[in-house]
């Protein structure tokens, strides 16, 4: 695959939930998105940043779509949906995938911020098609399949005074 270098265009798709949930339980501290990005895109073309939310009816969320936005991710927003057993349930697996499959033509590189195991189907396929793909997560809390498919992982938690808030 290619290595990294300044004309590469670059998508990142960020899964806010699995992220949070990690820098949560890891580190009991939040993302800090701006860095994320900066890292995520190192100098190269941006082409789109898309941060997958879920609308959980918690007070700040509406504050935290905002300041998604002015740092540059557009923002896609499910609402959780509960079950009559009470059970809860939002991910955004197959929007993310789907829409890395469509940017695929568009980009040079995917910068996947998630350690979601799911995901190593998808980086297998963009690579095929000969997508450079990037993992930005905690390893201690991503996938191992996930890790061994990408072209490059980056541990958040080696960086977490830079990555966290």
């Amino acid at each position: 695959m290619t290595s990294i270098h300044p004309g590469q265009r670059v998508a990142v798709l960020a899964d806010a939930q699995n992220l949070y949930h990690s820098a949560q339980s890891l580190h009991s501290r939040n993302i800090d998105y701006s860095k994320l990005l900066s890292k995520a895109v190192q100098n190269r073309e941006l082409t789109r940043a898309i941060a997958y939310v879920i609308r959980a009816d918690s007070p700040e969320e509406e504050s935290f779509f905002e300041a998604l936005a002015d740092i540059g991710f557009e923002t896609k927003i499910k609402d959780i949906k509960t079950f009559q057993d009470g059970s809860k349930k939002a991910d955004w697996d197959v929007g993310m995938s789907l829409d890395a499959v469509t940017l695929a033509d568009h980009v040079d590189t995917v910068v996947l911020c998630t350690g979601d195991g799911d995901f190593s189907r998808l980086v297998s396929h963009l690579r095929h098609e000969g997508v450079r793909v990037e993992v930005m997560a905690f390893e201690s809390s991503t996938a191992e399949e996930l890790r061994d498919v990408a072209d490059t992982f980056i541990d958040l938690g080696d960086r977490i005074e830079t990555f966290l808030l």
